[in-house]
């Protein structure tokens, strides 16, 4: 993950009229995001990183876990309990309308649906919409690149 993708990312974000992208990971369940962002190592507490739609992203790790998402650009939240890490995911989103998560309403699309119901509740408590990742995973990460095509 590079500023230009940010950048990139950030401008489909505003194209389509969301406020951010949280990604979320426990234990590497949500592959999704272990691959996107590029994580390495084991991650055995919860992380976030929120790519604002305008604004600098912000990773959220657990104070023992700095080495998997040490690499990702922004700004670095380190927490030791899940108190303080709500109080800091509220303080961040403040303002934040509508997000996308790795959700699937419905259970329709299960490929997607890698964010358990009681995270995207946690993000719902603090007045956000919680809306599909599926159009961004398609847009950045399940599409071929030029030189894949070429090949």
């Amino acid at each position: 993950m590079d500023q230009t993708r940010i950048d990139t990312i950030q401008a489909e974000l505003k194209r389509m009229g969301l406020d951010g992208w949280l990604f979320y990971d426990f234990h590497g369940h949500n592959d999704i995001a272990v691959r996107f962002l590029g994580l390495k190592g084991i991650i055995t507490r919860r992380s976030f990183y929120f790519i604002p739609a305008a604004g600098t992203p912000t990773v959220f790790a657990h104070a023992i876990e700095h080495g998997p998402t040490g690499a990702l650009p922004g700004r670095k939240f380190y927490f030791s309990s899940y108190r303080i890490l709500e109080e800091e995911l509220r303080r961040t989103l403040a303002g934040v309308k509508r997000v996308a998560m790795e959700y699937s309403p419905m259970g329709r699309l299960p490929y997607v649906g890698k964010v358990d119901a009681g995270t995207v509740e946690l993000i719902r408590s603090f007045g956000i919409e919680v809306v599909t990742s599926a159009d961004l995973v398609a847009r950045f990460d399940a599409c071929l690149s030029a030189a894949q095509i070429a090949a």
